[in-house]
């Protein structure tokens, strides 16, 4: 198929259009609420917090309710060790990208380019475009993320020695706590006691539908009763995380942040260049079969990778007074450029789905 041919079926498709069109639109309206004054500035910092506490933990714990087999065990896998891998090779790579600049500047600017919202940011599109199974991807992707976030980007921004409390904010986080233990659900599923159920589709059974042998603990097929009010908190994700970033661009003053030229390089870098070395290192490792990666699991880490500062990583910037005016201005701006990009890479990956390099 060629290249025009691939782009029609991208944008023929009506969940990619859909899906960045919400993404769009949503934020837009956030926006607009803010800057009404409709919502006040406290009502980012709250959405988020909502977010964060109850919607994407449901979210995460949700979507390890799917079987297991073979092929999504092998693909949950290689996103674990890829999601490890590259942040290592960010910590070598991104400060030679800041060679320029002064020492302290330069780590800085290094660690907010390793470390991307991917949480906040990247998990409500991925289930936006890529469903449960890719926020199942996302949430294995992002174990990588926070044992680095949350021990070297804290070391390096603080100059200090690991904190107790720190690692006690790496596990004692209701995303970390849903997300590993719906991993730990999903992997040995096939070890505990099976009961016998109708198969349920999205938490509704049909009269005929298959009989089928589950874990027991499988709450999307055993006991929905439990599974829906967490879907229906899980779906709160998405719409209130694009608010809640709306009304935080709505906060800034967009003039202030946009005359820091190295905001929008720092910006370029992190939006455009992570992602896409993300991309080029991944064709190679599945075209030579070393690390083999189906296309939903690539979108899912592309998606995740080109996303704008993480909110930690710029708070340990303002906490520990490591040039947090750059760090707020870069926040800002590489939030308007992931909203503006974002399209573009879930286009360019439809296009890539229509390439054969995945399957």
């Amino acid at each position: 198929m060629n290249i025009a041919k691939a782009i029609q079926v991208t944008f023929s498709n009506a969940a990619i259009v859909s899906s960045i069109t919400s993404t769009i639109f949503i934020i837009l309206l956030g926006f607009y609420l803010r800057k009404r004054n409709i919502f006040t500035e406290k009502y980012g910092k709250l959405l988020s917090k909502i977010v964060l506490t109850v919607a994407l933990p449901a979210l995460a714990f949700n979507s390890f309710m799917q079987p297991i087999n073979g092929e999504t065990f092998s693909q949950g896998m290689n996103v674990l060790i890829w999601g490890i891998a590259i942040y290592i090779i960010l910590i070598l790579v991104t400060p030679i990208s800041y060679a320029k600049y002064p020492k302290d500047k330069r780590d800085v600017l290094a660690i907010l380019t390793t470390f991307g919202s991917t949480t906040f940011f990247g998990i409500p599109i991925v289930g936006a475009v890529f469903g449960t199974k890719g926020i199942m991807y996302s949430s294995i992707f992002n174990i990588g993320y926070r044992i680095f976030l949350y021990s070297y980007a804290y070391i390096k921004m603080s100059g200090l020695k690991m904190k107790a409390s720190n690692i006690k904010k790496m596990f004692v986080n209701p995303v970390v706590i849903a997300t590993f233990l719906g991993l730990i659900m999903w992997l040995v599923q096939n070890y505990m006691p099976q009961v016998a159920v109708r198969q349920a589709v999205n938490g509704v059974i049909n009269p005929g539908a298959p009989i089928i042998k589950v874990a027991f603990y499988r709450i999307d097929q055993t006991a929905i009763w439990l599974y829906k009010p967490l879907q229906y908190l899980a779906n709160l994700a998405s719409p209130l995380a694009w608010l809640s970033i709306g009304a935080t661009l709505g906060s800034t003053s967009f003039k202030k942040a946009a005359e820091n030229k190295t905001s929008w390089y720092y910006s370029f870098n992190k939006v455009v260049l992570v992602p896409l070395l993300n991309l080029v290192i991944l064709v190679i490792l599945n075209v030579t079969n070393i690390l083999p990666i189906s296309y939903v699991a690539l979108g899912t880490i592309i998606i995740m990778m080109a996303t704008p500062t993480a909110a930690v990583a710029s708070s340990y910037a303002i906490s520990f007074d490591r040039e947090a005016v750059l760090s707020s201005n870069a926040s800002f701006v590489s939030t308007i450029l992931a909203v503006v990009a974002m399209p573009f890479w879930i286009a360019f990956l439809g296009v890539l789905s229509q390439s054969g390099l995945f399957h």
